[in-house]
């Protein structure tokens, strides 16, 4: 096992690392306003600066600070290439769906662009080209496909084998005029253009619970309320599942790392590939001479597997096929996959006629976090959009097709609801976890989540995640309890760190000796 202490870099964001901190009030007191918008990440501040331009008064609620959640550890592509999405998304929905699915994503890259533009944001904004490569020769008539699917849907797609990675590839698709950015400076921008302009940002203020009807009302942590017409629910997962999305979303996290590299070495695409378990690089520029490689990959389900022997292999991975000087960063990212490969933007639930939401971004939530802002106002505000349909939560046209990949997910879910229960425990007793490290322990027949902090004091809360119930699991690289069903993440004294759920874990008093 990877020893902790030897993990490359800083344990921080780039992003993070180099903006600078928020400090907007928590709620004070009840307030009405016309639209709620619940989480401050892209898509939440996309949303609510967007409505607020088209004059109405909102404001935004953030559990924590915004731009700083799943939004602050991206690896900042803003990209309509998604992969392999558009030959599948041909063969699923049709062309129809491909072509929404490009136009409405290639107008978010555009739209960051004009934003940035029109907000005189210095966020290092740089238009290049976007790769789906891989180096497996059974892989190019896959490539070829996207390539045609990508062009028919009328991106300025096309197949090449040659670019200017420092290693041979057997094709890629390449798409031109895509972008990169530094999100936090764009978004930090962005709020407080928003606030500019009459609206309210809200940080530290949890929201736990929602009342339909017209008006809604949200509930916050601390017993305040907000009073809107409008509420858009954009917790990345939704904290709200009326319309029982969490059976049609898998959480996804994936790690990242980042280093120094000479500018003339420094790939100026960006680029990704399935193999490997995921591989994603790009550049950004860091100071005279050099960029920063950041390299993301190893995806795996939250609460499973070992994410300190997943950095060391992707640090390896880096070193051993680019010049880069010793790593500086490293962090992990968080996404959510939807069983049809597109996300879930519109209206809540069925019956929903004043609540959305915004989740199902598959990695991808630069651009689909400015589509979705762009989305919902319009849907908000009366206006027409050509892409509510293709994104419309409530969607049944591809549920045939998608039903093995929604059998899939609740067969994990029940994996691990049921079989992490039958399970022995990982330690037989608080005396065995060494410092550094935590496990799931059982105490007085109750199984709780202990951690022994490196000068050895013991924390415990309960081991059952308070989203549905299922078993937490210790991720020793960052210092966490995450939930293996839906991707819940918890702080070691039990605080919700990332939902779906919105209550901590409870304190467990251990017995003394």
């Amino acid at each position: 096992m990877t020893d902790p202490t030897s993990l490359p870099g800083q344990d921080e964001s780039y992003w993070m690392a180099t903006s600078g901190a928020t400090s907007y009030p928590a709620l004070e007191g009840d307030l009405d306003v016309d639209v709620a918008v619940v989480g401050g990440g892209i898509a939440g501040l996309s949303a609510a600066w967007e409505l607020v331009r088209a004059g109405r008064t909102v404001a935004l609620l953030e559990a924590d600070r915004i731009a700083a959640g799943v939004t602050g550890y991206t690896t900042a592509k803003v990209s309509a290439l998604h992969t392999l999405a558009y030959d599948r998304l041909s063969k699923s929905r049709g062309r129809d769906a491909a072509r929404q699915y490009a136009a409405s994503q290639q107008a978010a890259v555009e739209g960051v662009a004009e934003i940035a533009a029109e907000l005189g944001v210095r966020c290092d904004l740089e238009r290049v080209s976007a790769y789906t490569y891989a180096t497996d020769p059974k892989s190019v008539e896959a490539l070829r496909a996207e390539a045609r699917a990508a062009s028919d849907a009328g991106l300025p797609a096309v197949f090449v084998q040659d670019t200017e990675l420092p290693f041979d590839v057997s094709g890629a698709v390449r798409v031109d005029h895509q972008a990169q950015f530094h999100p936090r400076a764009y978004l930090l921008a962005l709020a407080e253009d928003l606030r500019a302009r009459g609206g309210t940002i809200l940080e530290r203020t949890r929201v736990t619970g929602l009342s339909e009807g017209s008006p809604c009302e949200v509930t916050t942590e601390s017993g305040h309320t907000v009073t809107a017409r409008d509420v858009v629910v954009a917790t990345h997962y939704p904290i709200f599942d009326r319309a029982l999305l969490f059976t049609r979303l898998s959480a996804r996290r994936e790690l990242v790392v980042a280093a120094p590299i000479s500018a003339e070495l420094a790939p100026t695409g960006m680029y990704i590939t399935e193999e490997d378990g995921k591989r994603s690089v790009r550049s950004a520029p860091l100071d005279e001479g050099r960029r920063l490689l950041i390299v993301t990959g190893e995806s795996f389900t939250p609460g499973t597997g070992d994410a300190r022997e997943g950095f060391a292999r992707l640090d390896a991975w880096m070193h051993e096929r680019f010049a880069v000087e010793e790593t500086a960063y490293r962090w992990a990212a968080q996404d959510n996959d939807s069983t049809d490969h597109v996300p879930f933007v519109g209206p809540l639930h069925v019956g929903s006629k004043h609540t959305y939401v915004a989740t199902g971004f598959g990695g991808w939530g630069m651009s689909s976090g400015v589509m979705s802002g762009r989305l919902l106002a319009d849907l908000i505000t009366g206006g027409e959009s050509p892409w509510a349909g293709l994104y419309d939560p409530r969607r049944l046209a591809s549920t045939l097709k998608e039903a093995p990949a929604l059998v899939r997910q609740q067969v994990d879910v029940a994996k691990h609801f049921v079989g992490d229960r039958l399970r022995p425990t990982h330690v037989g007793s608080v005396e065995e976890i060494p410092p550094a490290d935590g496990a799931i322990v059982r105490v007085k027949g109750r199984r709780c989540a202990v951690y022994r902090d490196p000068e050895g004091t013991v924390r415990a809360v309960s081991a059952r995640c308070t989203h549905l119930g299922c078993l937490v699991a210790f991720n020793a690289a960052e210092t966490t309890w995450e939930c293996p069903c839906h991707g819940s993440r918890f702080g070691v004294d039990g605080t919700v760190l990332q939902g779906p759920a919105v209550h901590p874990l409870e304190a467990v008093d251990l017995p003394q000796d």
